[in-house]
């Protein structure tokens, strides 16, 4: 088991690999560095390989299908992950390491936004989807995450071991984001220096395609991880709705006696028998979710079992 490992997944980075490696060999030199090539058709593997790192090949294209290679194979005290294209300073790497050993934090974000990342960065729809994406996170799930979709972090074992990777692109971000919220794992922001890539470094995000599939995941979570809230709201809408339809059936009725629109009345019916089932749905939902919660727990024990274990094993 290693005591730090510097995770770094890659798809044609040969421009600023080398120079990641280094900058973090030299600031963690105990660490060992792991690149995962992610079908490179430059040289950003044999660059890799020749300024010290451990090189590994995950052939399934997409960040989220190199991070779960990553986590399944390495075996850490403490991990660090970052992006090959050089644009995160290695800096704050040291006090990142010691918040997971020292304190137990399970996962650290390199917050960029706070410091030099609207600044630097010269796309301004990235810089107005990281804003959104960042207050609806903290807004849905109630929390003070400074920056979501960071390619910097740290990890304990812990998380590492216990994170089910589902997505397969860039969402992984804004999905360990919101994984370590609801299973009330510790977070700690500090706060990064960013810098826009190299000219000739060509950046992997489609702003356009990811950021709607950033934006589905975080509603799909949302449903999975908060269902009563989600189902309430759905049926307080078509309550409401319903009650807006019924008002005018009710005043004739009142008058009259009569009940002359006899469809809108069968209408608000069916709408609040929809109500009365998304209600339940969501209370049925959010039963079995707390007991996935127990499960998880139970499910940590083991993983802290095995983490006491592989540390024990080293020292001897």
């Amino acid at each position: 088991m290693d005591k730090i490992a510097v995770l770094i997944p890659c798809h044609n980075e040969a421009q600023t690999i080398g120079k990641v490696v280094s900058d973090w060999r030299q600031v963690l030199p105990e660490a060992t560095i792991y690149v995962y090539d992610n079908n490179s058709t430059d040289d950003t593997a044999s660059i890799a390989k020749e300024k010290g790192a451990v090189v590994r090949h995950e052939y399934k294209l997409g960040k989220g299908n190199v991070i779960r290679r990553m986590f399944r194979e390495i075996d850490a005290m403490s991990y660090i992950m970052v992006d090959g294209d050089d644009t995160y300073s290695a800096e704050h790497g040291r006090e990142m390491v010691r918040l997971v050993l020292e304190e137990n934090v399970d996962m650290v974000i390199g917050d960029r936004l706070s410091s030099s990342y609207f600044s630097e960065n010269k796309r301004p729809f990235h810089n107005f989807g990281n804003t959104i994406v960042r207050k609806g996170i903290n807004v849905l799930f109630h929390s003070d995450i400074k920056d979501v979709m960071t390619g910097l972090r740290a990890f304990s074992y812990l998380f590492v071991k216990s994170f089910p990777v589902l997505s397969k692109g860039f969402e992984i971000e804004t999905e360990m984001t919101i994984h370590c919220l609801d299973k009330n794992m510790s977070v700690k922001n500090v706060v990064v220096e960013y810098r826009d890539r190299q000219e000739g470094s060509v950046s992997k995000l489609n702003t356009l395609s990811d950021g709607i599939k950033v934006i589905h995941k975080i509603f799909s979570l949302y449903v999975r991880f908060k269902p009563l809230a989600f189902f309430c709201f759905v049926a307080l809408l078509i309550a409401f709705v319903a009650g807006i339809l019924f008002l005018p059936i009710a005043e004739t009725f009142l008058e009259t006696g009569l009940v002359p629109r006899f469809p809108t009345l069968i209408t608000c019916g069916f709408m609040m028998i929809a109500a009365l089932l998304s209600l339940f749905s969501g209370i049925q939902l959010h039963t079995i979710r707390q007991q996935n919660l127990q499960d998880f727990e139970y499910r940590l024990l083991d993983v802290e079992s095995r983490f006491q274990e592989k540390k024990a094993d080293e020292w001897h």
